[in-house]
């Protein structure tokens, strides 16, 4: 290997994509987009390595809002802006907002500060829902940040193997990208959800 190679090697990288858009809802009014989030990372902050789980705008909106209660004097990046007039049907809105989280996620993956947040893990790398992520970041639940990654962590199979991933990056910087499964909603997680008191 030549040093070059060498030092690309030894450098932690993060990957982050968000891609697919897809419409869940079974009607109109209650219809919303999720967008599958990519994780291909060497980082030893990551418990796995790749990962893919779908989040919808209010969840961005959820993680933002935990990332400054915790980091209250750090400055966050924007979230695209909430749109009153935001059509599901206009392909052109839906990509605008996906590359705003796109954007979103790699610029706050570049700050080792929010990289020690567990909302952020639990985000990126559980299926778990917002109430769910809340309660296992505060310890009122039986399983660990950890376990709820490893539990839930899904959507493995989006990378097919470890040779597919520096084609899957290039491929998947356009936003047209195909999504290779036929749902990324198929998932399951064994995880018990922590009831009310």
């Amino acid at each position: 290997l030549l040093p070059s190679e060498a030092l690309m090697i030894l450098q932690e990288f993060i990957n982050v994509w968000v891609r697919d858009p897809r419409i869940q809802g079974k009607d109109f009014w209650h219809a919303h987009i999720d967008y599958e989030i990519c994780i291909h990372t060497n980082s030893m902050c990551f418990t796995r390595k790749t990962s893919c789980v779908r989040r919808r705008f209010s969840e961005f909106i959820w993680l933002r809002q935990k990332l400054q209660e915790n980091a209250l004097l750090m400055e966050l990046p924007d979230l695209p802006r909430k749109n009153p007039f935001f059509s599901l049907n206009n392909s052109n809105q839906v990509n605008q907002r996906m590359k705003g989280l796109q954007h979103f996620l790699e610029v706050i993956l570049q700050n080792p500060l929010v990289l020690s947040d567990s909302c952020l893990h639990l985000f990126l790398q559980s299926q778990l829902s917002v109430v769910q992520m809340e309660a296992c970041a505060a310890g009122r639940t039986h399983y660990s940040v950890a376990q709820a990654i490893q539990n839930c962590g899904g959507g493995m199979q989006r990378f097919r193997s470890q040779e597919d991933l520096p084609e899957l990056a290039q491929d998947c910087c356009d936003s047209d990208c195909e999504s290779t499964s036929s749902s990324g909603l198929g998932l399951s997680c064994d995880i018990d959800v922590p009831h009310a008191d």
